[in-house]
């Protein structure tokens, strides 16, 4: 018998210290690197889209891999590029830890959208809200003094 699944993953992590260090200029090139990530280990990219200070993904999970090891992969691969490209010059590292949301496929172009509009979004709801509201909304117990 096969392996069958469906998840769909919501991923959030932000820049070391929340520093504005994605730069628009080269963002899609951060885009197409993490993409090769997530595609080399069988899993598919719905949809990425980044502010300065912070990452969203939505993708699928491979019964193959672990989330942690997956988020991992991307952070640790990317954090490496980004500071050999010398595309993201202000660009340290990425935070500690990270959000992961999962979603039914009836919320699946509604979370594409929702990504796809992160630029208008952050014009109303600063990162710090949005994350705590993914939280609350996800049923998600968090400490604040871990929010920063």
């Amino acid at each position: 018998m096969s392996t069958y699944r469906q998840i769909y993953y919501q991923i959030i992590f932000g820049t070391k210290d929340r520093e504005p260090s994605i730069n628009e200029a080269t963002e899609t090139m951060l885009y197409k690197y993490v993409w090769g990530i997530v595609n080399n280990h069988n899993c598919h990219l719905y949809r990425i889209n980044s502010m300065p200070d912070h990452i969203h993904v939505l993708t699928d999970l491979h019964p193959s891999i672990r989330l942690s090891d997956l988020v991992k992969n991307i952070k640790v691969a990317s954090n490496i590029w980004m500071k050999e490209s010398g595309l993201f010059p202000d660009f340290k590292a990425w935070q500690d830890g990270y959000g992961a949301f999962t979603y039914s496929i009836r919320e699946k172009d509604m979370i594409i959208n929702y990504i796809k509009g992160q630029k208008e979004h952050h014009r109303k709801e600063t990162f710090y809200d949005e994350y705590r509201r993914l939280l609350k909304e996800n049923g998600i117990e968090f400490d604040e003094k871990y929010m920063l």
